[in-house]
């Protein structure tokens, strides 16, 4: 076997280059897990600071739900437990709106999740509550769009003769809309 003195055989090569090559990756692999940390805190700092702002807008918002409580409630005078309830809600989100004043989004959010780590279940359950309130406002969401385009095509349509009879827009039968199985939605 010849050695080249000005290079080194293969077998030397081999430890020094992985040695060589680990070394680097290392060095990427925590280059790259310090850029990780610093966009995610970047991007924490800025929802921060965003929601922050925004929290104003929130609590005034807050309180002019509460300001339309004490309006309905002056049509409950003559049914006092009914008017009670509308007080004792107003005066809450009076509470909330001074919360969200005063305090970071941050004391906030630490505050939520403290809640919900000892109180599971009541966590579950509002996250199921907002889920359902939030699948029926989309339902009814759709509902609104669907009929709103009705509408619109009979508007477009108007030109029919009267006893002519418009098919529905979405494939459904007369007033009523099927899916792909054929039962009503």
């Amino acid at each position: 076997m010849s050695v080249n003195p000005g290079r080194p055989s293969a077998e030397t090569a081999k430890p020094a280059d992985w040695e060589a090559l680990k070394e680097d990756v290392t060095g990427i692999a925590g280059a790259a897990v310090e850029r990780g940390r610093t966009f995610v805190d970047s991007a924490k700092m800025q929802a921060t600071e965003f929601v922050d702002r925004r929290k104003n807008d929130t609590a005034e918002s807050v309180a002019d739900f509460a300001r339309s409580l004490r309006e309905t409630r002056r049509a409950f005078e003559d049914r006092p437990n009914i008017a009670a309830f509308f007080d004792s809600a107003a005066e809450g989100l009076d509470q909330l709106a001074d919360t969200v004043r005063e305090r970071s989004f941050a004391e906030m959010f630490g505050e939520v999740e403290a809640v919900m780590r000892r109180r599971p279940a009541l966590a579950a359950a509002a996250g199921l509550t907002t889920g359902f309130l939030l699948a029926r406002f989309v339902k009814a969401s759709a509902q609104e769009a669907r009929e709103a385009e009705r509408r619109v095509q009979g508007a477009r349509n108007g030109r029919r003769q009267a006893g002519q009879r418009m098919p529905p827009p979405y494939g459904g039968q007369g007033e009523r809309n099927r899916d792909f199985r054929g039962q009503d939605i």
